[in-house]
């Protein structure tokens, strides 16, 4: 038996990297822990030398979707007995250099699906994430990258989707921004006097002000969009203006091409 320690740097946390790493060490029966800390994400893996090495080919050949490896440092550590299981342990968080934070990705399609099947709880849910997609750079708070480093804090999960959080077969294993409809941030809407709260509600008010040419801030991940009806030149006229933009086009959203 062997024991070897890595630090893997590059696009490593918010990425689903230390389920990938779980589920190869499970695969490899492999004993010891991964783990995310400022640096990277640290894997302490023990077994047979065949495995190990198999582990550090594979932790890069096959690493998730939005992942970038760009380094494995392995060294050699002494064997560990009590070693006896392969597990996520806590983050820690220590001085030294910081690891990249990966950027916010568009809806996958695995979660397009969810989004619009009426039989699924995230049926229409504006926030629906999971390790392949969704939000991270315009979310994070610090380092390492976890729920309470991001603005997901303050959103405890429901029974739902604390199981899929912890279910290593679930794509949303470990993944910080997962939520639903039941415990996950909602749509509201306000005129700066009257709020009016949730998704249906929130929703029509928005198209009620846009049909009557007013204009809507939608607030993003990363700001605000300020929208108009395309084809009400009165609207796009008072934009123009309240923007200085008198020439240069919009970015146009259109239900398909």
């Amino acid at each position: 038996m062997t024991r070897r320690q890595l630090l893997v740097t590059g696009v490593v946390q918010g990425v689903g990297f230390r389920p990938h790493v779980y589920r190869l060490a499970h695969e490899l029966a492999l004993t010891g822990s991964v783990t995310n800390t400022a640096a990277g994400v640290v894997v302490d893996a023990q077994g047979p030398p065949a495995a190990l090495a198999e582990l550090v080919r594979r932790i890069a050949a096959d690493a998730p979707p939005l992942a970038f490896v760009r380094e494995v440092r392995t060294q050699d550590v002494p064997e560990d007995p009590a070693l006896t299981a392969f597990t996520i342990a806590a983050s820690t968080s220590d001085a030294g250099p910081r690891t990249t934070v990966p950027p916010d990705c568009a809806v996958c399609a695995a979660c397009l699906r969810e989004l619009f099947d009426p039989a699924d709880r995230r049926h229409r849910h504006p926030f629906i994430t999971c390790t392949d997609c969704g939000p991270r750079f315009t979310i994070v708070t610090g380092l390492p990258y976890d729920r309470p480093s991001t603005s997901m804090a303050g959103f405890a999960m429901c029974a739902d989707c604390e199981r899929e959080y912890l279910d290593p077969a679930d794509r949303r294993f470990h993944a910080q921004p997962v939520a639903c409809p039941v415990c996950g941030p909602r749509l509201w809407a306000t005129d700066g006097s009257t709020r009016t709260d949730g998704d249906e509600a929130a929703l029509a008010v928005a198209q009620q002000v846009l049909a009557t040419g007013g204009t809507v801030a939608v607030k993003g991940l990363g700001g605000f969009h300020l929208a108009v009806r395309a084809d009400d030149e009165a609207a796009v006229a008072r934009l123009r203006a309240r923007k200085h933009r008198p020439d240069r086009p919009f970015a146009l959203m259109a239900a398909s091409l």
